[in-house]
């Protein structure tokens, strides 16, 4: 079974997109609800947003299964991200909406998160593990961009609306202080989208995880609101809308890849 699909590249830069997945296997998606199967939490286009990241070299990464299969951003053993916030979780029963994922009585038990792990987490993650060890072997380093996108209002996570680019770096831990810098500035420079560093969207599990400094591994999350791209009420890819985002994400992209 296939799980991933994996481009190497050819410069020290790693794209991994752990939400980009539609795939649900059918007798798991005959236990869902009519609105989960929608996949209303995927993050929508983003393989197609970051398409362009094969003309500079970068190596990408991405499931080919759905979130709610398992949910590759959070760690095996289940553990909170963001203790006392609420989560949809490794292997989500509620939607960010905060509805039912699965018919009643329908939800997985302990054995069958476990053999999910195994059959899809573990693969994908041995993947990211081993071609951030080619990078660092042919490089000397490398750089973990996780891409994200979530819907701009999700009240169950946080207030109000979210700015259109959310940085995270685990408040600076997973990557140098200078290519923090780098990157700020570059959406500083620009006046067309809202930006924060580290605010609700610190970076999940794979920033805090594979961000480790010391053996030549920076890691950032760059999480962007769905309206600046695409149409979040019907998923509908935006190509006119998204054309400014690419740009931006190209000088974005390209700053990390400064020595």
């Amino acid at each position: 079974m296939e799980i991933f699909s994996l481009h190497r590249g050819s410069t020290p830069l790693l794209i991994s997109l752990p939400h980009d997945g539609t795939v649900v296997p059918t007798g798991l998606a005959a236990r869902m609800t009519p609105e989960a199967l929608r996949l209303p939490d995927t993050d929508w286009h983003v393989g197609l947003l970051y398409a362009f990241a094969r003309d500079i070299g970068a190596s990408l990464l991405a499931p080919l299964h759905s979130r709610y299969v398992i949910d590759l951003n959070r760690p095996p053993d289940g553990a909170a991200l963001y203790p006392g916030q609420k989560e949809t979780g490794l292997a989500p029963t509620i939607t960010f909406a905060g509805t039912p994922v699965y018919r009643p009585g329908d939800e997985p038990g302990a054995e069958e998160i476990a053999t999910r792990v195994e059959t899809y987490w573990r693969p994908y993650h041995l993947a990211l593990e081993d071609e951030l060890r080619r990078l660092v072997a042919t490089h000397g380093r490398a750089v973990l961009w996780e891409g994200h996108s979530i819907r701009s209002e999700v009240p169950m996570l946080f207030p109000g609306t979210l700015p259109d680019l959310n940085l995270g770096t685990s408040n600076g831990a997973s990557c140098s202080e200078a290519l923090q810098q780098r990157l700020q500035a570059v959406l500083t420079a620009q006046d067309r989208y809202s930006h924060i560093a580290n605010g609700r969207f610190k970076g999940g599990y794979i920033t805090r995880h594979y961000g480790r400094r010391e053996q030549g591994v920076d890691a950032v999350q760059m999480e962007i609101a769905q309206r600046v791209y695409m149409d979040e009420d019907t998923f509908a890819w935006d190509a006119a809308m998204a054309a400014p985002l690419q740009l931006l994400l190209r000088r974005l992209l390209a700053s990390c890849l400064v020595n």
